[in-house]
């Protein structure tokens, strides 16, 4: 067993307190009616879950009718727990439950091995260039003078505002060409990724400014997406990190790609105009196999047959992240996460609850993804850029090729959230169960 320290000994003993806690509350103010309670919870969120599926593969009254139960399960839940007066105490069992969670992944975090990529001195700059797109993320450049407080720190900034699409590819490397000794960007993932490629070739540091949408990169970066004015800190105290850059079909990724429904959906001419409405338009046939390639893939030893959305990602999402909305402790660990989802019927969706161990959904981590299909090519959707590429489809990562300065101070910063496992903290939390020192 790792070596434990004081504190998460005892947020291991808070943990399992609070675990008991839940069941007892539960026990002793609902008494015999803890069973039925666990029964309606459970037939509720198994309903909804199913009810969430129909909406997403079926059209007309049975999409309504689904769109109904969605809705109504839920309802009735908090109806059945009210009307026998027992909402409080679910809500207390509850509440003590997640705190046991809380705390039971507190005591779990490592303790022998670093929670956040090693930092570095930051390099000399003298002549930073500095990428920007006014558009993205509904014209924060403009709006949080990105462009004046970069040039007030000795900065040289170049805008993306032409009439047409702009090789930003190109124009980092002929910044590089012309002397730039940094490369930073202003924009979203697939910009900051772009350039990315561009410094990581030239072995210069990039700076990120997370001035799009999003910002997943940013994000797992531990920068302040809410400020990005902020991320300019670097450049007066900074510190470097290496992490990981993914490419795909030869292109560059610094979050994910993804292949299968959601690729197809966003490749839509009208997707743009009306995302939910295309979503739910193209789904049904998509989720039932009438439309779209038939994907296999293999990530080391594991193979992933007819996913229905297969996600690769520059390092594993955290645990049960199927959707790569989450977060990425790391980005230095040099493997990709490959994550494929298999769901045909209303049961095998409700299993999806189950996390994890879930039937239908496949997990790995591998130096290297290949993609295949039943056709010469295949969308894909690279940090958010609808493309489409010939298969096979390489995605392979290259581990610490990108130098990124980043401000020494961030708000972002955490350590990865382990999965929770009950016998690792009996252990730490109660020496008789400890067992021998081995």
């Amino acid at each position: 067993m790792e070596p434990t320290t004081p504190r998460q000994r005892w947020l291991a003993r808070a943990s399992l307190a609070a675990a008991a806690a839940s069941v007892l509350v539960l026990l002793v103010f609902a008494g015999l009616k803890t069973f039925g309670l666990l029964v309606v919870g459970l037939f509720g969120t198994v309903v909804t879950a199913a009810a969430l599926w129909w909406i997403l593969t079926r059209r007309g009254p049975v999409r309504l009718l689904a769109a109904l139960l969605a809705v109504a399960a839920p309802v009735w839940m908090l109806v059945a727990y009210t009307g026998a007066h027992l909402l409080r105490v679910v809500l207390v069992a509850w509440a003590l439950w997640l705190l046991a969670l809380a705390a039971g992944r507190g005591a779990l975090v490592r303790t022998d091995r670093p929670a956040v990529p090693a930092e570095g001195p930051a390099p000399r700059v003298e002549r930073a260039v500095l990428i920007m797109n006014p558009r993205s993320g509904g014209g924060k450049v403009e709006r949080f003078g990105l462009r004046a407080k970069a040039e007030s720190l000795g900065a040289r900034v170049l805008l993306l505002a032409g009439p047409g699409e702009t090789d930003v590819s190109e124009l980092a490397r002929r910044a590089a060409a012309e002397g730039a000794d940094l490369l930073g960007v202003a924009g979203g993932d697939g910009t900051q990724a772009l350039v990315a490629d561009v410094a990581a070739g030239l072995d210069l540091p990039l700076l990120v400014i997370p001035a799009g949408t999003r910002n997943h990169f940013a994000l797992d970066l531990g920068l302040d997406r809410e400020d990005p004015s902020k991320a300019l800190e670097a450049l007066r105290d900074g510190v470097e990190l290496r992490v990981d850059l993914g490419r795909a079909g030869g292109r560059p990724f610094v979050n994910n790609v993804s292949f299968g429904a959601y690729a197809e959906v966003v490749r839509s001419s009208a997707y743009r105009d009306g995302k939910t409405r295309t979503t739910l338009e193209l789904l049904p046939d998509l989720l039932l196999g009438e439309k779209g390639a038939t994907l296999t893939a293999r990530a080391g030893g594991t193979l992933f047959t007819s996913p229905q959305a297969l996600l690769v990602s520059n390092n594993p999402y955290g645990t049960g992240d199927i959707a790569g909305l989450g977060r990425r402790a790391r980005l230095d660990g040099g493997v990709l996460g490959a994550v494929g989802v298999v769901v045909n019927s209303a049961a095998q969706a409700a299993g999806l609850l189950r996390g994890r161990h879930a039937a239908g959904l496949t997990q790995a981590t591998a130096a290297e993804v290949v993609v295949d299909a039943d056709r010469p090519s295949i969308p894909a959707g690279i940090d958010g850029e609808a493309l489409v590429l010939p298969v096979p489809v390489h995605c392979v990562v290259r581990p610490h090729a990108l130098r990124v300065l980043v401000p020494r101070h961030r708000p972002g910063m955490r350590a990865a959230r382990p999965r929770l496992e009950w016998r690792r903290l009996a252990r730490m939390g109660l020496p008789a169960v400890r067992g021998p020192r081995g």
